[in-house]
């Protein structure tokens, strides 16, 4: 918007300046309605350049009709950022529609001038035309495939990384989990028959089902880092959304965002929620509800996961868990609090800046 700004008052400037112009009003005001097209010029690429096109072909017309020279201001050439935005980030489709109409306006142009095209004079438009247009179609066209390669680099390098981080976690922690699994299988067995404390055969339950559960997450997490990237996108809002379940316990989720967040807030909400359920179901005792809410403030995103249930947790924080989270939440600067409701139960409340990591 400052660029365009200040285009707008190069052109004003260059009207009172220049003596050529038979029609200076009507020309300051045609490059004004132009330039001030070009801050839509990523969201919207086509409509920008058909607008610009159009107010550009159509001045022409009015000019021959008038029966003056065809020409503008030197800021016109601040226009060129529309084909430039269009092959950059346009769609093929988009691309497709919009080259036709470039390449109908330049030939518009070239007719409307006057000029013989066949004659050096005609030519040397011709050419000029091409090169000011096509320069800026190849510079964005050129642009957007270095962004597609680098993204493509990087894709590889995940993947590699991926795949070397599946490797560590099959070939150690898994193992390791197998070990306690077999170990606590094999004391249980010795203890059937032998008189023993209940709270060691407890224990030994526990343990064989806890590492049996770290196996089962542990064999599901190496399949996720194993798969191509392209089929795990990072997680978000809509991702948080699927955790509503019938239960036991029912989770009720809660969404109130009026826009979106960035990617980055928005995946580590989901893994902070992911945590905050898993903890709910295993620790609060007797909960038949889990109520998750991710709502906006100014400058801020704020998620709240609430259980009914006794929760055995400590509101001190020490848990690797609730530590992992506000270590998430921390490095956006945000915070992670977790404690006794009001009414009852667990809450956990993460607030994430968003105005400071767009």
């Amino acid at each position: 918007m400052v660029l365009v700004i200040a285009l707008v008052v190069l052109a004003i400037l260059e009207t009172a300046l220049r003596t050529d112009l038979s029609w200076p009003v009507a020309t300051a005001a045609v490059t004004t309605l132009a330039l001030a097209a070009l801050p839509w010029r990523r969201s919207h690429p086509l409509l920008v350049v058909a607008t610009t096109t159009a107010l550009s072909a159509g001045f022409e017309v009015a000019q021959v009709l008038g029966g003056i020279p065809t020409g503008g201001l030197v800021a016109m050439f601040a226009l060129l950022m529309a084909p430039y935005a269009l092959f950059r980030w346009g769609s093929t489709k988009e691309r497709t529609i919009g080259g036709a109409i470039l390449a109908a306006g330049l030939l518009c142009s070239l007719a409307l001038s006057g000029t013989n095209l066949f004659t050096p004079e005609g030519i040397a438009g011709v050419v000029a035309g091409v090169a000011f247009v096509g320069g800026a179609v190849l510079i964005g066209a050129l642009r957007r495939e270095r962004v597609a390669s680098r993204a493509r680099d990087f894709a590889a390098i995940r993947a590699q990384e991926r795949e070397a981080l599946a490797r560590d976690l099959h070939d150690t922690v898994a193992h390791h989990a197998s070990a306690i699994v077999i170990r606590a299988q094999v004391a249980s067995m010795a203890v059937t028959n032998l008189p023993a404390d209940d709270i060691v055969r407890d224990s030994l339950e526990v343990i064989e089902r806890e590492a049996s559960a770290v196996m089962n997450d542990m064999r599901a997490l190496v399949g996720v880092l194993r798969g191509p990237v392209e089929y795990a996108p990072s997680p978000g809002i809509a991702e948080i959304e699927d955790f509503a379940a019938d239960g036991p316990p029912k989770v009720v989720v809660t969404v109130e965002l009026p826009a979106a967040v960035p990617d980055i807030v928005a995946t580590t909400l989901f893994r902070i929620a992911q945590e905050a359920i898993t903890n709910a179901r295993r620790h609060a005792t007797g909960a038949t509800s889990i109520r998750v809410a991710v709502t906006s403030a100014p400058g801020s995103t704020h998620l709240t996961v609430t259980d009914d249930g006794r929760s055995a947790a400590s509101p001190s924080g020490d848990g690797h868990g609730l530590r992992g989270m506000s270590e998430r939440a921390a490095l956006l600067g945000g915070t992670v609090e977790a404690g006794p409701a009001p009414d009852g139960g667990w809450m956990l409340r993460a607030v994430i800046p968003t105005r400071s990591v767009r």
